[in-house]
């Protein structure tokens, strides 16, 4: 039997999958973030640890189907961007992990800030369709 998805449920699964093979390569149980569906898509994924020069601020990873990547800190007001990946609105997940901890040892030059031209998720379903089926696999060091 052929399961026939919604664009939008397919879409939806897919960046489920993706944040989570993100979660996975950075060591994380997944259970500090969520996807936001309502469109432009977005995805949350709370951090362990502090930023350089950032003291007691949590932190956070964020991610839209517009921009991609970007770590903010926690305010009373929401959040702050510290930093923001580049252009690639879905690079690879283990891409996102070393660029996360490059920031967290304080290389400032992995600290990139741009302006996105255009709309880099155009093809953003087919660029995120591996991940879909991940979005239902446990994780492998949970029990």
């Amino acid at each position: 039997m052929r399961v026939e998805w919604d664009f939008d449920d397919f879409l939806v699964r897919a960046v489920r999958g993706y944040v989570r093979r993100v979660a996975e390569e950075l060591r994380l149980s997944g259970d500090s973030s969520y996807v936001q569906v309502e469109r432009p898509i977005s995805a949350y994924v709370a951090l362990d640890g502090r930023l350089p020069g950032f003291g007691d601020r949590d932190v956070a990873l964020l991610w839209d189907e517009v921009t991609g990547w970007s770590l903010a800190v926690e305010t009373r007001g929401g959040e702050d961007l510290v930093a923001r990946f580049g252009a690639d609105a879905v690079p690879e997940p283990s891409a996102i992990a070393r660029w996360v901890r490059r920031v967290f040892d304080g290389d400032r030059s992995a600290e990139v800030r741009f302006s996105p031209n255009g709309d880099p998720s155009a093809d953003l379903k087919a660029r995120l369709a591996p991940y879909a089926d991940h979005a239902l696999m446990p994780l492998p060091w949970s029990a």
